[in-house]
């Protein structure tokens, strides 16, 4: 849990400092901003919670959904940080959902004011690649994230994959 914590605190952090400064909003009226780059941090783990709810017949949801009976939080996220790669199929955590959702933040970015939406679907994108950098540097693959899709990534091109996507997120935080 604490190493997961800290991967995507740090990124979430980083991308914030630079979109302030890039951006000048030096003041504190930019709180929403920061908000929502920690609303947006935490809300792609919910798809964790909905694999546990929506399969409880896999043993991992049975003791999650016991440990969090019993008050254990703490132990709960612990566990289910450790148990991680075992959810095969979750919802956010694929390439159409990343590539849908990466339409919808444009559609925030250019036309809602809102701080707080800007720092929550940066956030949240910033996640979304985060963990699939994690999980293609782990497994040597991206067959989870690409499950269900109509289109293949092949080996040979994930590197730049997620190069194109950290030039879009700049471009996201920076420009629009």
């Amino acid at each position: 849990m604490g190493k997961e914590l800290v991967r995507h605190s740090v990124s979430a952090l980083i991308l914030l400092v630079l979109v302030t400064l890039l951006k000048g909003w030096l003041d504190l009226s930019v709180w929403p901003l920061w908000v929502g780059g920690i609303v947006g941090t935490i809300l792609p783990d919910i798809d964790h919670l909905l694999y546990i709810y929506l399969n409880p017949q896999e043993l991992t949801s049975q003791r999650t959904v016991y440990m969090a009976g019993q008050g254990k939080v703490l132990e709960t996220l612990k566990f289910l940080a450790e148990t991680r790669s075992e959810r095969k199929n979750l919802i956010f955590h694929t390439f159409l959902f990343q590539a849908i959702f990466l339409i919808l933040a444009v559609f925030v970015l250019t036309s809602s004011g809102s701080l707080f939406g800007r720092g929550l679907v940066l956030a949240f994108y910033l996640h979304l690649l985060v963990d699939a950098y994690i999980d293609w540097k782990e497994t040597g693959g991206m067959e989870n994230w690409l499950k269900n899709s109509p289109i293949a990534i092949p080996q040979d091109k994930i590197a730049a994959y997620f190069i194109v996507n950290i030039i879009l997120l700049a471009f996201l935080a920076i420009f629009l």
